[in-house]
């Protein structure tokens, strides 16, 4: 099974490459293609996981769909028949890993959600007993369920890291409306969400959303609620005070912290050993969630 990290359609202009997804610009409409590509501590690996683009995409059409009473949505169509005939030559690469989205505006800021204490979060809340910059409650552990889920919001760089941002400031970029527009439908997502995953036997610690405007419409945008943009944990294995296994890069992150490498470009090599490792999780997860075995 080849990984795809590589991705040109000729001939078909290509509006932004990132660390996993290639967007293609189709006039009034953008295609949105899943590599195969996985990045740790901030640096595209060499080797991809064979099956993960595909995962994502399809992960993210099953929420699109169960969120669109919440919030409407980019997606137009996953399936390669519905796309424009000049993409047809390419149905192969393609299928599973592609949507066809509507173009919107893009809002400058991330919505973060956390459910459980973990990540830069908990390290926050170990220095000054916040997050966010807002008090919580003395006593939690590492990977701890806080009390009710909490929206930190960032920004949205183009170029290094995103920085984490008050709701207030948030509010100063977008507006007031718009920004508690945006933290009320985050938070109602990531509940509803998390509430469903639970079900299946995966908690859902946090996760991220993106929002664009089409005209004076907010819709939700990008991927959503994905092992790459949430972290997923096994909830059979959960036990707070340390950290939790994960369905994503955990086998990527922890092979390359046993290594001498200094976390900058280019990055080391994959062992096919955590390669394979990596693509059963990401599987395990869609099937987990949807009920369904990956089509691919």
């Amino acid at each position: 099974m080849e990984a795809v990290t590589k991705i040109e359609l000729p001939g078909i202009e290509k509006f932004k490459s990132g660390k996993v997804r290639e967007v293609y610009d189709l006039g009034d409409q953008y295609l949105f293609i899943a590599s195969d590509r996985i990045s740790a501590f901030d640096v595209i690996m060499p080797d991809g996981i064979p099956n993960k683009g595909q995962v994502l995409n399809m992960i993210s059409k099953f929420w699109f769909e169960r969120t669109e009473d919440v919030v409407k949505n980019h997606m137009i169509s996953t399936d390669v028949n519905d796309f424009p005939e000049i993409l047809q030559p390419h149905r192969e690469l393609l299928k599973g890993r592609s949507m066809l989205v509507k173009k919107a505006e893009l809002l400058p800021v991330e919505c973060i959600v956390r459910g459980y204490l973990i990540g830069s979060g908990w390290k926050e809340y170990q220095k000054s007993g916040t997050i966010g910059g807002m008090p919580l409650r003395p006593g939690y552990e590492m990977a701890g369920k806080i009390d009710e889920p909490i929206f930190t919001p960032s920004t949205k760089a183009d170029e290094g890291h995103d920085e984490n941002i008050s709701i207030d400031q948030m509010k100063e970029i977008v507006g007031d409306e718009l920004g508690q527009r945006l933290m009320d439908i985050s938070l109602h997502l990531y509940k509803t969400a998390a509430d469903f995953a639970l079900t299946k036997g995966i908690i859902m610690a946090d996760t991220k959303f993106e929002f664009g405007m089409i005209g004076d419409e907010l819709i939700l945008i990008d991927e959503v609620l994905t092992p790459d943009s949430s972290r997923f944990w096994p909830a059979a294995d959960y036990a707070p005070g340390s950290s939790p296994l994960s369905f994503d890069k955990q086998f990527v992150r922890d092979y390359l912290e046993t290594l001498d490498w200094d976390k900058t470009p280019p990055g080391p090599s994959l062992p096919t050993e955590i390669i394979e490792k990596s693509r059963e999780k990401y599987l395990e997860a869609y099937s987990l969630l949807t009920g369904e075995e990956l089509s691919v």
